[in-house]
């Protein structure tokens, strides 16, 4: 595969002040609930979104397609003002807030690019399924500047492919935003920068972000209580280094999938095993395609890492929830911030490799989400974490999982076509593993995987044969 030599041709600030028809906008703060400061320091997200535009020219790119980027960018952070503002913590504030002031020029880094590669199957061979060094998609998402005093929300790279397509790289952080969240902003810049002909002012309702942090109720004062599992006096606002110690340069990225089929084909194997058991033969699974797919995944995935070395090692999966329904009373679908939490079980490697062993990870993981309590926040991050922590410590595996089968990601089209293909890079460094739905819209779903070389290799082998059996 060529190397990915990426050309910084320039990094600008979008502002939503772009748009000369817009009036002035107000300084803008928006406070942190519990939710947003339980994930304050995990790694930022990356996302990835390839669009293929054939025969795309530098002329094209330049005069049309950048600057249509560009603008409904600007218009988007005029109903997504928090995303053009910083986390900060003024002195005598109890807790750090999102603050936008439009005198300072707030606003998102914009980084446009041009891949350098000599390679014309560059693009295709990045935006495909097979297996790519992990490095190569680095050059492509941009940094978020993150200090002491002060946090970007997001960053924005956008980078040509000549005569291929356009990538958009977005790096986000996790305490003003979660995974909806940011593919609702997403999908939002899309529909904008697609009906700019018709000059549109407002978004459809279902696009609109609603920001009222009132509609999350913590009468127990749960945000000091993470708060204080996070920070230190020196109130540092920076990220800390909470991912899997990886040497990138020996990571390798494929993609899998499960089809309509596949998961029906699981889900009545699944069936058949538990209602063959006397004990269990009467309980009811709740085997989504969530469950089944990550089942799957949990138990070839400990195949492939685990090897013949497996002895009696614990295995941890680990996912969050979306507490958007489950709070009392439900928040709004199009709630703007972070609405989740953090839920995962622990089993004896000898449960998830025997012969049954997705089965046994499907009613695992199944009880795991029907238990999911109302009231959701039954444990801190600082207690989540720990328990993590000591398992990692004791040499357990851990598999996790970011991104989402509802969350859309094929569905923004900026006027020149749906994404090719959609990764999130940063898995690279958590060892998660990514979901999302089928780009084909076929009720299936796409795996996204890292590992090193001999572990995909052995992955795919396990993945591939498994759904044969």
């Amino acid at each position: 595969m060529a190397e990915n030599i990426v050309k910084v041709n320039e990094v600008t600030r979008v502002t939503p002040l772009a748009d000369p028809s817009s009036t002035t906008t107000a300084p803008f703060t928006l406070p942190l609930t519990y939710l947003d400061i339980y994930w304050f320091k995990v790694l930022p997200v990356e996302r990835l979104f390839f669009y293929q535009v054939t025969d795309l020219t530098r002329d094209f790119f330049d005069s049309v397609i950048l600057p249509k980027l560009k603008h409904s960018l600007s218009l988007t952070l005029l109903h997504y003002l928090p995303l053009a503002g910083n986390i900060m913590w003024p002195e005598g504030t109890q807790k750090p807030a999102v603050y936008f002031f439009p005198d300072n020029d707030d606003g998102v880094s914009v980084t446009v690019a041009e891949s350098s590669s000599d390679s014309t199957d560059l693009f295709s061979l990045l935006s495909g399924n097979g297996i790519r060094k992990a490095v190569e998609f680095h050059p492509l998402v941009p940094n978020l500047p993150i200090s002491d005093d002060k946090a970007e929300i997001i960053a924005v790279q956008i980078t040509l492919f000549l005569k291929e397509g356009y990538s958009i790289g977005i790096t986000s952080h996790h305490a003003v935003l979660d995974g909806k969240s940011s593919t609702l902003f997403v999908k939002s810049w899309a529909y904008l920068c697609k009906h700019l002909q018709q000059n549109p002012t407002c978004l459809p309702p279902e696009l609109t972000p609603f920001l009222d942090r009132n509609v999350i109720k913590d009468p127990e004062g749960r945000d000091m209580v993470e708060l204080n599992n996070w920070f230190d006096h020196k109130q540092s606002l920076k990220v800390l280094p909470f991912a899997v110690s990886v040497d990138l340069s020996k990571l390798v990225r494929a993609t899998f999938k499960l089809s309509r089929e596949d998961i029906k084909k699981l889900r009545d194997k699944v069936n058949e095993i538990v209602t063959a058991s006397d004990v269990k033969k009467s309980r009811q699974l709740h085997l989504s395609n969530f469950v089944l797919t990550l089942a799957y995944v949990f138990v070839c995935m400990f195949k492939a890492k685990t090897g013949k070395a497996q002895g009696n090692r614990n295995a941890l999966v680990g996912f969050t929830a979306d507490y958007r329904t489950r709070l009392d009373p439900p928040v709004p679908d199009n709630y703007f911030g972070n609405c989740n939490g953090i839920h995962g079980a622990v089993t004896e490697a000898s449960e998830v490799k025997q012969e049954n062993g997705v089965a046994f990870a499907a009613e695992m993981i199944s009880d795991l989400i029907k238990g999911i309590d109302a009231n959701v926040a039954d444990e801190g991050s600082d207690v989540k974490i720990a328990k993590i922590v000591e398992h990692a410590k004791q040499g357990a595996f851990m598999l996790s999982v970011a991104g989402s089968t509802r969350f859309d990601v094929y569905g923004s089209d900026f006027g020149w076509g749906r994404p090719r293909k959609v990764e999130i890079v940063s898995i690279d460094r958590t060892g998660a593993v990514s979901f999302a739905e089928s780009k084909d819209g076929g009720g299936g779903v796409e795996v996204g995987v890292v590992l090193e070389k001999q572990e995909m290799e052995v992955f795919a082998s396990l993945f591939t044969n498994g759904l044969k059996k």
